[in-house]
C-alpha cells in the first residue's frame, strides 16, 4: 500500500517540473555572482588597497597595527618596520601587521 502511494506521488512530481535542467544551471549561474559580486569582489579590493598601503609606507608616518598599537613608522626595511610607540620606545613588527595610517582612522 505505501510503496503504491509513494511510486505515484513520485510519478506526480516528475511530470510537474517538465523541463530540461536549464533552470538549475541558471540559478547556479546567478548564485555565483551573487557571491562575486557581495564576497569575493570587495575582499579582492580591500586586499589591493591593503598591499598598496604597505607598500608605499615611509619614515614618518602615523600608524595602527592589527594588535590596536599606535605609533611613528621610524625604518622600513623588507619584511619589518620599525615603530616608535613612546620616546625612545622602538618594536619591530612585520609591515603586513599594519592595517592602517592614523589619517585613514581619522577619516573614518
Amino acid at each position: 500500500m505505501f510503496a503504491t502511494n509513494a511510486y505515484a506521488m513520485a510519478g506526480g512530481a516528475g511530470q510537474q517540473s517538465g523541463g530540461s535542467g536549464m533552470e538549475g544551471i541558471i540559478m547556479l549561474v546567478v548564485m555565483f555572482a551573487i557571491f562575486y559580486f557581495l564576497l569575493i569582489r570587495p575582499q579582492q579590493k580591500r586586499a589591493k588597497q591593503h598591499k598598496e598601503l604597505v607598500n608605499s609606507l615611509k619614515a614618518g608616518d602615523q600608524v595602527v597595527t592589527a594588535g590596536g598599537i599606535h605609533g611613528k613608522v621610524v625604518a622600513v626595511q623588507d619584511a619589518l618596520v620599525t615603530l616608535e610607540i613612546a620616546s625612545n620606545v622602538r618594536v619591530k613588527i612585520s609591515r603586513s601587521s599594519i592595517v592602517g595610517t592614523k589619517s585613514d582612522q581619522l577619516a573614518e
